[in-house]
């Protein structure tokens, strides 16, 4: 199996830049990307069993790994909602799956999104991993819109080992994620390199 491309770009472009622009004199120092996790929750859907059925097969057409059910911790009366039930689907891409979703996010998915002008640079944890929501399953190429029977959204988490936003920021920016504000998240990479 051969390298996914971006993965290649990471090796041979992002980390010499990576080290370069953040003054890293060991190569382990550079962020990298550990794993992508991609969840959609179905709590407020009247038929929540069908819709998280649903809620796994287009995760696993976006993805192309099969997700796992995530259920309820605690009953809740005013949703109506039991203990153990399950609730929605989640799965964590690793390797060279990881790397192709990347691709495609960055590449085709993204640009789908209606308005597109970038996604917001401000989601950002405080320790390096950034999340963004996806209001609409439609975006995504492995979609037929045909045969969408409900509106499925979701979330990214770009988990990083970044220790900082900045370095997470700087990671995700070197990796081609489009963001909206660059001006500003190249003016914060500056004040926190200095």
């Amino acid at each position: 199996m051969s390298t996914p491309a971006l993965q290649q770009h990471y090796k041979d472009k992002v980390v010499p830049a990576l080290k370069k622009s953040l003054g890293y004199t060991n190569l382990h120092q550079v962020p990298r990307l550990e794993k992508i996790v991609v969840t959609s929750c179905m709590g407020k859907a009247p038929d929540r069993k069908v819709a998280v059925d649903d809620a796994v097969n287009e995760i696993q057409k976006i993805t192309g790994q099969r997700p796992s059910i995530t259920f309820s911790k605690k009953a809740v009366a005013n949703f109506k909602l039991r203990e153990g039930e399950a609730l929605g689907a989640r799965v964590t891409l690793r390797g060279p799956r990881m790397w192709e979703f990347l691709h495609r996010f960055i590449n085709v998915t993204a640009p789908n999104i209606r308005d597109f002008r970038g996604i917001s640079s401000k989601s950002f944890d405080g320790r390096g991993n950034y999340a963004c929501g996806i209001s609409d399953q439609s975006i995504f190429p492995e979609i037929e819109i045909d045969q969408i029977k409900r509106t499925i959204g979701f979330d990214l988490i770009f988990v990083t080992s970044a220790p900082t936003d900045a370095e997470g920021r700087a990671l995700l920016m070197e990796l081609g994620m489009p963001f909206r504000d660059m001006k500003k998240a190249n003016e914060l990479e500056a004040v926190a390199a200095n």
